[in-house]
């Protein structure tokens, strides 16, 4: 629940409800716990298969892949090794799928 009157979540304290910025009080009510405990449900579950994925959101790079030397593929960054240390740049080809990476 959020305080009526500015808006600052309240804390359940000694059977009621306070907020913590203003100090309103609001006395618990049974209905205020059915309300907290029922569970979320999306209205829509959208599915995005591997290749959506892949297609629609990840960066592309014009860069030659070693094994079939088309000129486009994705890239992501990883750090692999201590926090102190460069991170390591992965490709992965459009056309043939093979993965390489490039140390920085």
């Amino acid at each position: 629940m959020f305080c009526p009157e500015c808006k600052t979540m309240m804390i359940s304290s000694g059977g009621q409800l306070k907020c913590r910025k203003c100090g309103y009080l609001r006395k618990f009510e049974v209905s205020d716990q059915k309300e907290a405990m029922k569970p979320l449900v999306p209205n829509e579950i959208t599915i995005v298969d591997d290749e959506d994925i892949k297609v629609n959101t990840m960066p592309t790079i014009q860069i030659k892949c070693p094994k079939c030397e088309h000129n486009l593929a994705f890239w992501w960054l990883r750090q692999l090794r201590a926090a102190d240390e460069s991170e390591v740049r992965f490709f992965r080809c459009t056309e043939c799928g093979h993965t390489w990476r490039q140390y920085d």
